[in-house]
């Protein structure tokens, strides 16, 4: 009995002065290891008769037990000092002044979207949000897309369980059923329905489709705009559209041109294509189309508001017209600042950030410039 107490005693004592893991893995092998104190003490139990086993058996074991609580204390010890002494090594003084040349990059995204606030601003529209997951009524019906558009079918629009509906908040007229908002179109529902025209507004946000390639994914951007007012017509639509594209380009020869089309929540539709020349690989917008060099790209959806959407609203269609328009934000930041590929948006590599983000301090301003 003496002897265990006095091995015990030596080895609790060795691992209370151990100064560092290294010393406690080598104490620990040295007692507990195939060649250790403690394991050739164990071996010893089969030798013994049972009553020096029934005697001897339980201070062997109670000895184990007590080294090995040692050396885990020990070890929690020293792991919590070490990080100590790393967390103090990598504190962080918020009192002191904000570094003169801030690391952090603002994302294209989040810089076109504070650019197109502040074209739309100076015209005269807010800036309008709603929920990302809407319900069937305000995405689909209200804007008299019928029950068979392709727009409706699984393969393009995330829907939620059929178990999963709207509550009082649903649309009117349907069961409430819910989906990822395939455009900010709902926004403009809720616009017209809560709020008494005349209307100018734009509705940015992330929206959501059933697609990905190089240049669709299934999460993206969109602006749309709506006016609602009395007396609109085409022409107020188009010098919308050329008064933004010539802010947001920063260019004077923008040139559109407006073709035919259909959206059934627009009548009449068009499809809007701009000038652009092909110049070192990359498309420059500006130019007329017409002219050698030049072509014509399609760059954004728009059209009257249809009298239906308008009803559909509890607005008289007789008394109120307005126009809308759509645009992708991320296809607007990959055509001005030279972007390639959609998917690099959505990748999260600090070295694409760090080419194409914006410092903090860049505020897009109409008077110092736009993307200065």
């Amino acid at each position: 009995m003496s002897d265990i107490q006095a091995i015990q005693t030596r080895l609790v004592g060795d691992i209370a002065d151990a100064a560092d893991l290294d010393a406690i893995e080598a104490l620990r092998v040295s007692a507990l290891g195939k060649a250790g104190t403690i394991t050739a003490l164990l071996k010893t139990l089969g030798g013994m008769t049972p009553d020096e086993r029934q005697a001897k058996g339980p201070e062997i074991h109670a000895l184990r037990e007590t080294v090995t609580a040692a050396l885990a204390a020990r070890k929690a010890a020293l792991d919590a000092a070490a990080l100590d002494i790393k967390l103090a090594a990598e504190a962080i003084d918020m009192s002191l002044p904000a570094d003169a040349a801030p690391r952090g990059s603002v994302h294209p995204v989040s810089q076109v979207m504070d650019e197109l606030a502040e074209i739309f601003a100076d015209m005269g529209f807010a800036v309008a949000t709603g929920p990302e997951i809407e319900d069937d009524w305000r995405n689909f019906t209200a804007l008299n897309i019928p029950e068979t558009h392709p727009a409706r079918a699984m393969h393009d629009t995330f829907y939620f369980p059929d178990q999963m509906r709207g509550g009082a908040d649903a649309g009117p007229g349907e069961g409430g059923r819910m989906l990822l908002r395939t455009h900010t179109s709902p926004v403009q529902i809720r616009t017209m329905m809560s709020q008494e025209p005349p209307i100018r507004i734009i509705a940015p946000g992330r929206v959501y489709r059933s697609d990905s390639d190089a240049t669709h994914t299934p999460m993206f951007h969109q602006v749309e705009g709506l006016v609602i007012d009395r007396g609109i017509h085409m022409g107020h639509l188009k010098w919308t559209l050329e008064t933004f594209l010539k802010a947001y380009f920063e260019r004077d020869d923008i040139v559109l041109r407006l073709r035919p089309s259909y959206f059934p929540f627009t009548e009449p539709s068009a499809e809007v294509d701009v000038g652009y020349k092909q110049e070192k690989g990359r498309r420059i917008v500006g130019g007329n189309g017409d002219d050698d060099g030049h072509a014509w790209m399609e760059l954004l959806g728009s059209g009257m508001v249809n009298r239906r959407v308008i009803a559909n609203c509890g607005l008289d269609p007789d008394e109120w017209q307005g126009f809308a328009f759509g645009v992708g934000v991320d296809r607007l930041a990959m055509l001005k600042y030279g972007m390639d590929d959609l998917r690099a948006f959505f990748d999260g590599d600090l070295r694409w950030l760090s080419h194409y983000g914006f410092g903090a301090l860049s505020v897009p301003t109409l008077s110092g410039g736009i993307s200065a």
